[in-house]
């Protein structure tokens, strides 16, 4: 399960990254930020799941 997690946060941060990115190049600002938040929210669901498997180990 946390794997299936993991993967979703890698997913999220990937896509926000390019929504991001995109955002910016078309001047998009609404988009850029929505990229953004989908990055960071991405990168917190890792973090979470990182810090669960140092306490199961």
């Amino acid at each position: 399960m946390a794997g299936g997690q993991k993967a979703k946060g890698k997913i999220e941060e990937v896509t926000g990254k390019t929504k991001e990115a995109v955002g910016r190049s078309v001047g998009n600002e609404r988009m850029a930020a929505e990229g953004q938040a989908k990055k960071s929210k991405g990168a917190a669901r890792q973090a979470k799941e990182k810090t669960k498997d140092v306490f199961k180990h």
